[in-house]
Order: C-alpha cells, then sequence, then structure tokens
C-alpha cells in the first residue's frame, strides 16, 4: 500500500467558476489552511490524478496551480486566526498526523 504524505496545494486562478471548480476539488481532498490554499494528505498517485483533474479546469494561459510536497519533520510559524473553525478536530497518527496538527492546530506562537 502507497504511503500517504503532505502536499501543499496553492492556486491563482483568475475566473471565478474555474476557481469555485478548483476549491470544491480540493475541499473534497484535502483541508483549507487559506482560500485558496490547502494541505493535502495523499499518495502520490492520489496528487498525480488530483493535478491531471485540475489541469482540465483550469485555462493553462491564465492561471497558476501549485502542488508541493512537505517534508515529514515540519515546523510551522503562524499568527492570526484559527485555521480550522472552533470544535473541529483532526484524528490521524503518526507522523502525519503530528504534522497536520502542526499545520492546522489551534496553537499559536508566544
Amino acid at each position: 500500500m502507497a504511503r500517504k504524505q503532505l502536499f501543499l496545494l496553492a492556486y491563482d486562478i483568475a475566473d471565478d467558476g474555474r476557481r469555485n471548480r478548483v476549491h470544491r476539488e480540493a475541499t473534497d481532498l484535502g483541508i483549507a489552511l487559506q482560500y485558496s490554499v490547502f494541505l493535502i494528505p495523499a499518495t502520490v498517485a492520489e496528487i498525480d490524478r488530483f493535478v491531471v483533474l485540475i489541469g482540465g479546469i483550469i485555462d493553462q494561459r491564465a492561471d497558476d496551480i501549485r502542488v508541493y510536497p512537505l517534508p515529514s519533520r515540519l515546523e510551522v510559524w503562524r499568527r492570526g486566526r484559527q485555521s480550522l473553525p472552533a470544535g473541529m478536530a483532526l484524528e490521524m497518527d503518526g507522523p502525519l498526523g503530528d504534522a497536520v496538527s502542526r499545520l492546522v492546530g489551534n496553537r499559536e506562537l508566544d
């Protein structure tokens, strides 16, 4: 079985309709950190399929989609409002769960 890892998806899409379609697809697979930035726990094959799917939605001349694999030992600095709605919790074990907690956790820097 292929191992899941974390990917960061960021996009800049010129058209509202295309942007909304990509947002819906990304929401099915990952967790929104910001409106156009998602954390996606997936296998490489799942990410490949996702990139092909959204490649069919976007206008390659006007839009920009980027997917970055994240390291398993991840440090995050953040400020401001929490990433997840109050009361929402994520349940993931092991290093993947630790990384997700650091990315979307409700703990702020001192």
